[in-house]
């Protein structure tokens, strides 16, 4: 079997000496770089307007870099607080009428199965596609679509599985179908890891805390242009109207709305964390999202076959593209085994009947065998 390095060494993040950190998917470990990140808005912080406009700029800086990693013109990249924010940005903009309907699938994180919930009282179906032995096909997908079928929202990458969806073959299947649905991803458990092509989608959104390695307050979201011209604005404030400075002090009865990428941000972003995030796409993009991509599935090949040799059940699919980087089976007691791992330095994410095993760019087939080893000990 081959032998994976880290691509970043652990010793460059917080906290992971004698630790087996596998638990990217559910909380990203700290880089120390941040530490001078944030030495540096803290200086600018308090530098007046001069500071406040290197701080914009420095956010430019990571609009850019978020379409670099996506293959989408940055213009089209705002900043919302979350990922939830992003489908809830379509479910209250988006002229439903009685009989439209929403197709996602029942193995969906909450936020995106249920950003719809509030268009049943208007009559909008949500159509939840099951999933067959852990897996959602893209072909379930398409089939429960209809000519009313508005928005097709999925993650990339399942929280629960692992699977990584053919985002690229789901557009062209819906596009075939249908001239006006959206098609909704959210990238949380893929972008930093895997590649995501945002530029399939109409909108594409991620949180920043797991593989994007930052933290909380930030999601990039990418919209199309299509989407755009769709989707009627439900959230103002003073960075996405154009009051200032064109209308000065006084205020007017109309007021038009700024384009994108302002137009998704009526108030400032929290700025630190588009910092920290641009700080992290930097380390992102100097190795290449094929580099990650394929490091990270090496991982789960490996994790998968330690799994299985020791009579798991795993529910991430065994195709290389299929895969990301987090490697699931199924146990009992998903949380109490969880505890039992950290109690070990051994960190996974555990819960809902199923083990979540994640591997990033700082973990190494050291950190596999030392995670088999362990279950060894304590099963």
């Amino acid at each position: 079997m081959q032998t994976i390095d880290p691509l970043i060494s652990p010793t460059e993040f917080v906290g992971l000496d004698g630790v087996t950190h596998l638990c990217t998917g559910g909380e990203a470990p700290w880089l120390r770089e941040f530490e001078a990140v944030y030495a540096d808005f803290s200086r600018l912080k308090s530098g007046g307007l001069a500071g406040r406009s290197e701080v914009y700029h420095r956010g430019e800086r990571c609009r850019d870099a978020v379409g670099q990693l996506w293959g989408v013109p940055a213009e089209r990249v705002g900043f919302l607080p979350c990922a939830a924010e992003g489908m809830n940005w379509l479910a209250r903009g988006l002229d439903w009428q009685a009989g439209d309907n929403v197709v996602t699938d029942n193995l969906e994180f909450p936020s995106v199965a249920y950003a719809w919930r509030q268009l049943e009282d208007l009559g909008v179906e949500v159509r939840m596609v099951s999933h067959r032995d852990w897996c959602v096909h893209e072909k379930d997908l398409l089939e429960a679509m209809d000519a009313r079928t508005r928005v097709v929202a999925v993650s990339q990458v399942s929280f629960y599985t692992g699977q990584n969806l053919d985002i690229s073959s789901l557009a062209q299947g819906l596009r075939a179908r249908s001239e006006s649905c959206l098609l909704a991803v959210d990238s949380t458990h893929a972008a930093g890891v895997v590649r995501v092509p945002a530029a399939m989608t109409d909108l594409c959104i991620s949180s920043s805390y797991k593989w994007l390695l930052a933290t909380h307050g930030t999601a990039p979201c990418y919209v199309s242009e299509r989407a755009a011209e769709m989707v009627t604005d439900s959230c103002f404030g003073w960075h996405n109207l154009a009051t200032w400075p064109a209308q000065g002090a006084e205020r007017q009865p109309k007021v038009a709305v700024q384009p994108m990428p302002a137009r998704l941000e009526p108030g400032n972003p929290a700025m630190i964390v588009v910092l920290f995030l641009e700080r992290a796409l930097q380390r992102l993009l100097a190795l290449g999202v094929d580099v990650i991509q394929d490091h990270a599935w090496d991982l789960s090949e490996q994790l998968e076959a330690g799994l299985r040799t020791r009579g798991r059940t795993v529910i991430s699919p065994s195709t290389r593209e299929a895969r990301s980087g987090n490697t699931c089976f199924l146990h009992d007691d998903a949380e109490g085994l969880t505890e039992k791992l950290a109690g070990h330095d051994v960190l996974v994410w555990g819960q809902y009947g199923r083990v979540r095993v994640s591997g990033h760019l700082y973990n190494s087939s050291a950190d596999v065998d030392r995670f088999l080893e362990v279950l060894d000990r304590i099963r």
